[in-house]
C-alpha cells in the first residue's frame, strides 16, 4: 500500500504539471500496482482523476485561467459519451480493454513529443462553434468512458482550436473537463463494477497531494524536457501493459527470429536517421 500511495503520487504530480497524463499513470498503478481486475482499475482511476483534476483545476481557477462557459459546454457533451462509454464498457472483456488502454498511451506519447505550440495570448470567440464543442466533447468523452484514457491530451489541443485559448486557459479549463467527464464515465462504469472504497480512497488522496508538489516543480523544471521525458515513460508503459497482456499472444504469433529483424531493422533505421540529422545539421553550418 505504500508503494502504491508512492506511485499514485505520480498522477498528481503529472496533472500539476502537465494538465493531464493522470489516467495514463492511474490505471497500470491500479491494475498492476494494486492488483486490481482490469475493469475496477478503469472504473476507480476515473474516481481518483476526477478528484485530482478538480482539486488541480482550483489552482488555475484562482490565477483566472478557467473559461467557465466553454468548459461546462463542452464538459456536458463530453460527459454524456462519458457515460455511454462507462455503460458501454460492459460489453468488453478486461483485457482488450487494456489493451485499447495501451493503444491510447501510445497516441498520448505521440501527442507528448510533437508538444503544443503556444499561440501566446488568443481573443476568445466570440461565438462558440457549438456543433464542433459538443462533437469533439462526444467522442473524447467515450474514450474516456470506454478505457479510462483520452484526457488532457486531447482536451487541450480542442480548446485551443475551439474556443480560441492560449495554452495556459487551455490547460486550466481542460481539469474542469477532465474532472467532470472522469466522474460521468465512472457512473456508468459504477452500473457493473464494484469499487475498493478504501483503497480509491488512498489513492485519490496521494494523487491529490501530488497536485500541489506537481504545481511547485512546474515552476523549476524545464516543461519541454519534462514532456519529452514523461512520453519516453508513457511509451515503456505501453509496451508493459501490452506485453501483460498479450505477450504469450504475440510470442506464439511471431518467432524469436522475426522479433529480433524487427529490432535491429528499428535500431539500424534510428542510426541511420541520426546519422542524416548530423550531416543535415554540418551542411547548414556556417559557411567557412
Amino acid at each position: 500500500m505504500i508503494l502504491v500511495a508512492l506511485l499514485s503520487a505520480l498522477i498528481g504530480i503529472s496533472l500539476g504539471l502537465l494538465g493531464g497524463g493522470g489516467s495514463i499513470l492511474a490505471v497500470p498503478v491500479l491494475a498492476y500496482g494494486a492488483g486490481m481486475p482490469a475493469k475496477e482499475a478503469i472504473a476507480t482511476s476515473l474516481l481518483v482523476v476526477g478528484t485530482t483534476s478538480l482539486f488541480a483545476m482550483l489552482q488555475h481557477a484562482r490565477a483566472g485561467k478557467v473559461e467557465w462557459r466553454t468548459g461546462f459546454v463542452f464538459s456536458g457533451a463530453a460527459m454524456a459519451g462519458a457515460y455511454l462509454g462507462g455503460f458501454a464498457a460492459q460489453w468488453f472483456s478486461g483485457t482488450t480493454l487494456l489493451l485499447l488502454f495501451a493503444a491510447m498511451m501510445v497516441v498520448t506519447a505521440g501527442a507528448m513529443f510533437r508538444g503544443r505550440k503556444d499561440r501566446g495570448p488568443a481573443t476568445e470567440r466570440a461565438s462558440l462553434p457549438i456543433a464542433m464543442v459538443i462533437l469533439e466533447g462526444l467522442v473524447v468523452g467515450g474514450a474516456t468512458g470506454l478505457v479510462g484514457a483520452g484526457g488532457g491530451f486531447l482536451v487541450v489541443p480542442a480548446l485551443v482550436l475551439l474556443g480560441g485559448m492560449d495554452m495556459h486557459r487551455a490547460i486550466g479549463t481542460s481539469l474542469l473537463v477532465i474532472g467532470l467527464k472522469s466522474f460521468a464515465a465512472f457512473a456508468g462504469h459504477v452500473a457493473h463494477v464494484q469499487i475498493d472504497i478504501p483503497l480509491a480512497l488512498l489513492v485519490t488522496g496521494a494523487a491529490v497531494a501530488g497536485t500541489f508538489v506537481g504545481a511547485r516543480l512546474a515552476r523549476s523544471i524545464p516543461a519541454d524536457r519534462l514532456r519529452k521525458g514523461f512520453a519516453v515513460f508513457v511509451l515503456v508503459m505501453a509496451a508493459y501493459v501490452i506485453w501483460r497482456e498479450a505477450g504469450q499472444t504475440l510470442v506464439t504469433l511471431m518467432p524469436a527470429w522475426a522479433w529480433a529483424s524487427v529490432a535491429f531493422a528499428a535500431i539500424a533505421g534510428a542510426i541511420i536517421a541520426s546519422v542524416a540529422r548530423g550531416r543535415v545539421a554540418g551542411h547548414g553550418g556556417p559557411a567557412h
